[in-house]
């Protein structure tokens, strides 16, 4: 394989886009009518050209050394990384006009605040509260909004509810964006990037997660609640175990020695944490209640 194709590929971290799967089942979940050529759509457009387009730009301006996202150690970036993730941006640009306007509209929004987190020029990605909030909204939140409305019918309102599971989506992702920074210390205080999770410290990035986790749980809750359908929130709880166990177990290796909040350690809970959340809203869509 040619080394320069293998270096893109695996800074486009096409398996990691697959973790934020969740939200767009979440969705697919709970829309009344489902609209499947553009649910088809929608899935390609944000898990195979948006997501992987924005890893490949932030990688590109990053330039890590260290460990990243699934990638123990990272090729060296290169020119034509940063332009396949343009063209793949504007490829997704182009295919959201399928679905609709204001789908489209709401991808150059995404797409513009993907650069803003990585580029030199702007960098939110050096204020820890601004970048949070953005990962918090509009990874979360946000994308739940453009998938709900994409793949349903054009007469199918947006109710408070629906505003509800936004704010569920965007606590999954928000507990889970402190821990991905927890082993890029040094490498983020060298380049200038204040994240969040430097912030906090070592300590204080997990019991912000467990909060914001905690209330994404309430949350879900209230609403299975409201929807009169309490089986998919035991479900979600169930799910959720393997999740808190791992969580709880690296805590106390940390509190014991901050060397384990590695890449290793954080990847596991990538991972466990993502897989739990994909059978969780995998059931929801096929089996759920």
């Amino acid at each position: 394989m040619n080394k320069n194709f293998r270096s893109v590929l695996l800074h486009l971290r096409l398996p990691f886009s697959l973790l934020l799967l969740p939200v767009f089942l979440f969705a697919l979940a709970t829309v009344p009518i489902v609209n499947n050529t553009n649910a088809v759509l929608v899935f390609f457009i944000l898990h195979f050209l948006v997501y992987p387009a924005s890893n490949g730009y932030n990688s590109y301006f990053d330039k890590d050394e260290g460990s990243i996202a699934l990638i123990k150690t990272p090729p060296k970036v290169n020119r034509t990384l940063y332009i396949t993730s343009i063209c793949l941006e504007w490829i997704a640009v182009l295919l959201a006009l399928l679905v609709n306007i204001k789908f489209c509209v709401c991808i150059l929004i995404y797409n513009l605040l993907s650069k803003a987190y990585s580029h030199p020029s702007v960098r939110l990605k050096k204020y820890p509260i601004v970048s949070f909030l953005v990962v918090f909204i509009f990874q979360g939140g946000f994308v739940y909004y453009m998938c709900f409305t994409a793949i349903t019918s054009p007469i199918v309102g947006f109710y408070s509810e629906d505003f509800i599971a936004c704010l569920i989506s965007s606590c999954l992702i928000g507990a889970s964006y402190p821990l991905t920074q927890i082993y890029q210390h040094e490498e983020d205080g060298k380049r200038g990037d204040h994240t969040l999770s430097l912030l906090l410290g070592y300590k204080g990035s997990f019991i912000f997660s467990a909060t914001v986790f905690f209330i994404g749980l309430s949350l879900m809750f209230y609403y299975w609640m409201l929807a009169g359908k309490l089986l998919n929130f035991y479900v979600f709880a169930i799910c959720s175990l393997p999740i808190l166990a791992y969580f709880i177990w690296w805590f106390l290796q940390v509190l014991k020695d901050t060397k384990n909040a590695n890449f290793v350690n954080a990847m596991r809970m990538t991972l466990i944490s993502g897989v739990m959340m994909l059978v969780y809203f995998g059931w929801l869509v096929f089996l759920g209640t």
